[in-house]
């Protein structure tokens, strides 16, 4: 089964924002805002339309994108921010920050800490953490942000196919109502293809029960880079 995700249209949402945006007043110049706005959002999504890696088109979500010189340094600052912020988190075993290739970011967080077993619904004790990395990425808006869940390998595999975009889902959800623009988000679930620890079938094995959260930057010029799904992240 190929890994399910889930895009997001800016230009739908945004178009709609304004058109709700406007209606909530008695505004006598409703008309002309909503035009100039979505003439706005319009050239903005123009100027960033990429294409997913099957070639469906995706419309472009961030601000702008990096210079390829610039991409190491931004990379690197967000990095910091979040080791700053996320400093008692990785203490404690909740998550781990890594750099992957091609400057892209990892943020690990293990399901245990984030949700019941064989639940997609987050904990409440989690969702301080995930609003403040969702504070930390709407700062840092010029990278996509990929959610991928994995699961281990006890129960069946559709089961844990389903569970790990479910909880994709949630996250993903969660980030967008905590401030994170929900165009720059993917879903994604892996089920148990990709384990961190190496197990035999019907292994309750916590560490492969995990949710990755990756980081792409958009780059100027190749900002279809950023869209397409993250490398393999199995161990």
């Amino acid at each position: 089964m190929k890994p399910h995700t889930r895009i997001l249209s800016p230009l739908v949402a945004a178009i709609a924002a304004l058109g709700l945006s406007a209606c909530a007043t008695d505004d006598p110049n409703k008309r002309t805002k909503i035009g100039t706005g979505v003439g706005a959002v319009v050239g903005a999504v123009i100027g960033n339309s990429v294409s997913d890696a099957r070639g469906a088109p995706i419309v472009g979500a961030v601000v702008g994108a990096l210079a390829g010189g610039a991409v190491g340094n931004y990379m690197d600052k967000q990095q910091r921010e979040l080791e700053r912020q996320l400093a008692e988190e990785t203490r404690n075993n909740e998550l781990q920050i890594v750099r992957l290739s091609a400057d892209s970011l990892k943020i690990g967080i293990a399901s245990d800490v984030s949700f019941d077993l064989g639940s997609a619904t987050l904990r409440p004790d989690a969702l301080s953490t995930y609003g403040k990395i969702a504070s930390i990425l709407a700062t840092y808006d010029k990278t996509i942000v990929h959610v991928v869940g994995h699961t281990d390998t006890s129960g069946s595999a559709e089961f844990n196919q389903n569970l790990s975009v479910n909880r994709a889902a949630s996250v993903g959800s969660y980030l967008s109502q905590s401030g994170l623009n929900p165009a720059r988000v993917r879903e994604e679930g892996r089920g148990e293809r990709e384990l961190l620890v190496r197990t035999a079938d019907n292994v309750k094995e916590a560490r492969n029960r995990r949710v990755d959260i990756v980081l792409k930057p958009v780059v100027e010029g190749n900002e279809q880079a950023a869209w397409t799904p993250p490398p393999y992240l199995g161990g």
